[in-house]
């Protein structure tokens, strides 16, 4: 169990390890060669350019003494945009985002303020460790926790009165962000210009009939059920060798392209390679004239594969896109049922364009309930098998329990700074480590479920990490920790005793949560805006692989928010300051440092180097809601365990109350909030298009539809590829629509079926 010395010595070593980490990133940012790692964002906007101007050595180096100076000032910087600037420069999700450390914040501002000046005292004076010295094993910290009170004091009045305000503060700041949230999506979603989902619902598990095609079905549904609104469809088709195809070209060009600018820069001499294996071997030839006459033979094989997919019946998928002539169209039908067989004509809002997971769009019903069942039980089996290195990770977080069992390891584990080192940072590292790969697991699984978007995925994926790290991270270091630290005491006790010992430890496990925030929630962050990583492997690539100025854009690595990894975290982060509020109170700053230091660090990101690949107007929201809400309801129920140890009669009943009033409010911020980020309301869709007639009359909405959900592989790098295979859309004639449409001319609502076009949905975007 980590001392207070301990705890000094992890503060030390990550607190260092911070300094070290902004002081590099302070430094490293106003140097020439890494601006493309540490403004991302500006150069994709195209608002900043590299500097070529100077000297070599100047390109490399920033001579400018003024720069070292001031070379802190992005920390004001990162505080200069308002909210709606974040919103117009990063998007919804990402001021959202932000909210949530500003939520952090409200909440354990107060609660830190009065934990420490009322249930601290409470607890020192209670003395109860102090008789229990030869039964428990406990530190200096300890004697700050609930646990220093003894059975049946009055005491515990002041902790479930604690606990009450704690909760009501919590309802009241949740309930008013909810709602300025939900405000936000709704305004957001209303102010946004047309774009294509709003018009877009995704049909999937489209029956086969037979003598009909896909395209053939699915117009003479929605033409029969949809007669006033429907305006056409594009169909999904597998084009697995295609988009290789497309790729190999991809990378010819791009050496032509290097090729030529070698050119350019000595035209007294053609560059040359060799013909054979990767270029090693083999004749040497004209590497210009060699890569044109590759990619003018890979263009007829592009155009004869797109052919062979086109005439092959079962390259097509049971799944369109199916397109409206008004949002109020789009939304009855996204939020309906379609067909009297649930299991069929299955219609859901489109994600945007770039959100589309096109691998999963055509799974069958059946296979998403199979494959969702085979996911939750592995994902059983994967929370119980991290159990072993939690295990491991908390007995090295107590090692007195093991000291008085294994006793030959008591010459290596009582030298002092060994002790301080394996206690106090080791088991936060451990911890990290551990966790590391998680996120890329749950992943893969998420994705094997069938999800059809990327903001779906990483929702999913981000609540099996929640529930993992409640499970093993959470309950999981307090049982095992709980086992090693009272190991003896469990060995040598009465069985009717061990309830109390339990009791009396599990807030003791608050010293380890705290080593575990400094870890992940100090040190960790500050990692986050050095990032080393991205830094490392741009310049590896820059040296080695760039060859063209598209190479280098390719190899800026802008990175996102990572919802997966950052939300469940920031959940956990809630957790431990509830429940540990009034049990341990001296958590508490340790997890307002976080919030109050990762709001800063995530914003200066943000701003200037995460690119988000999609918007999903902060459907996040409920999620984190709701889980903290859960956070509230363990603390609760924590605390009644904790005070039916301790012979609380009195006040132990009153609690019961507090979770049932905790779900009501829950249920009634659901009912309240909850659908502005799951519907969207007919009225204010119908008052959109109403304006858009008036202010846009003579809008082609089919022009502006025709390739909106045209797969990205056929928006490639280079135009022709897409016009030398004929998949490019034409924007005049790319939908058959309802003949009582009145600019559709006669031919068009003759047509017999509307266009369909290639996507391939087996490959990852």
């Amino acid at each position: 169990m980590a001392t207070l010395e301990d705890i000094g010595v992890s503060a030390f070593i990550n607190i260092g390890f911070t300094f070290l980490f902004l002081l590099g990133f302070a430094f490293i940012r106003i140097q020439p060669w890494a601006d493309r790692v540490y403004n991302t964002k500006w150069y994709i906007k195209g608002m900043r350019k590299s500097n070529n101007r100077g000297g070599v050595f100047q390109r490399f180096v920033n001579l400018d003494a003024r720069s070292y100076v001031t070379f802190l000032n992005w920390m004001p910087e990162a505080l200069r945009m308002s909210q709606a600037d974040i919103i117009d420069h990063a998007g919804l999700d990402s001021a959202v985002y932000l909210r949530i450390y500003i939520l952090g914040m409200k909440i354990f501002v107060p609660v830190t303020i009065a934990a420490l000046l009322f249930l601290i005292p409470v607890n020192v004076s209670g003395g109860t460790l102090l008789s229990l010295k030869k039964e428990v094993v406990f530190t200096d910290i300890d004697k700050l926790s609930i646990s220093n009170v003894s059975a049946g004091s009055q005491r515990f009045w002041i902790h479930l009165l604690m606990e009450y305000l704690f909760t009501f503060w919590a309802c009241f700041i949740l309930y008013k962000e909810y709602s300025n949230v939900a405000f936000m999506r709704l305004h957001f979603l209303a102010t946004q210009q047309r774009r294509a989902e709003q018009f877009t619902v995704v049909v999937s598990n489209v029956p086969h009939v037979s003598g009909h095609s896909i395209s053939e079905s699915v117009d003479q549904f929605f033409q029969r059920n949809h007669p006033e609104h429907y305006l056409g469809h594009q169909a999904v088709y597998n084009a697995n060798k295609f988009a290789r195809l497309i790729r190999r070209k991809e990378r010819l060009q791009n050496w032509l392209d290097y090729n030529h600018i070698k050119f350019e820069k000595h035209p007294d001499k053609r560059p040359t390679r060799m013909t054979g294996f990767l270029g090693l071997c083999g004749e040497k030839v004209d590497a210009i004239d060699f890569y044109a006459e590759q990619i003018r033979v890979l263009d007829k094989s592009i155009t004869a594969e797109r052919q062979r997919v086109l005439k092959d019946s079962k390259a097509i998928m049971p799944v369109v896109f199916v397109t409206f002539d008004s949002r109020w169209a789009a939304a009855v039908c996204a939020q309906t049922q379609q067909s009297k067989d649930p299991t069929k004509w299955l219609t859901d809002w489109a994600p945007e364009p770039r959100d589309v997971y096109w691998r999963n769009l055509a799974i069958p019903f059946v296979s998403l309930s199979i494959r969702r069942l085979l996911m939750s039980i592995s994902l059983f089996a994967l929370v119980f098998f991290y159990m072993i290195p939690i295990a491991f990770v908390q007995s090295l977080a107590n090692l007195e329990g093991l000291e008085k069992e294994a006793s030959f390891l008591r010459p290596v584990i009582e030298i002092k700074v060994i002790k301080s080192f394996l206690q106090g940072f080791l088991p936060g590292l451990a911890l990290k480590i551990f966790l590391y790969i998680l996120p890329t697991v749950l992943m893969i699984m998420s994705k094997v479920e069938g999800h059809l978007s990327l903001s779906a995925l990483e929702r999913r994926t981000a609540s099996k990490y929640y529930y993992f790290m409640l499970v093993n991270v959470f309950l999981g270091s307090i049982v095992t920790g709980t086992a090693f630290e009272q190991l003896y005491s469990f060995l040598h006790q009465s069985p009717t005793q061990i309830p109390r010992t339990i009791g009396v430890s599990i807030p003791m496990k608050a010293t380890f949560f705290i080593t575990f925030i400094m870890v992940d929630g100090w040190a960790g962050i500050a990692s986050e805006i050095l990032r080393l990583k991205p830094l490392i492997i741009f310049l590896l690539k820059n040296t080695f692989i760039v060859k063209t100025e598209r190479d280098r854009e390719k190899a800026m690595d802008p990175g996102s928010i990572s919802i997966p990894e950052t939300l469940p975290t920031l959940q956990l982060y809630f957790l431990l300051g509830l429940v540990y509020a009034v049990v341990t109170p001296i958590l508490l700053p340790f997890v307002l440092v976080f919030f109050a230091f990762a709001y800063f660090v995530y914003r200066h990101q943000i701003i200037n180097v995460y690119d988000q690949e999609y918007e999903s107007a902060g459907a996040f929201w409920p999620h984190v809601h709701g889980r903290i809400i859960g956070s509230l309801l363990i603390s609760q129920l924590l605390l009644l365990g904790l005070l039916s140890t301790k012979k609380a009669a009195d006040s132990t009943p009153l609690l019961i109350v507090l979770p049932v009033l905790t779900i009501w409010f829950h249920k009634y911020c659901k009912s309240r909030f909850e659908p502005a980020f799951r519907k969207y309301p007919l009225e204010e869709a119908m008052e959109k298009d109403n304006m858009e007639k008036d202010s846009e009359s003579n809008l082609n909405l089919k022009a502006f539809l025709a390739d909106a959900y045209l797969h990205p592989i056929f928006h490639s790098f280079d135009n022709d590829v897409v016009e030398a295979a004929d998949i490019r859309v034409d924007k005049t004639q790319s939908y058959a629509a309802s003949p009582v449409r009145s600019e559709i001319t006669r031919s068009e609502a003759s047509s017999p079926s509307p266009p369909h076009y290639v996507y391939h949905y087996d490959i990852e975007p």
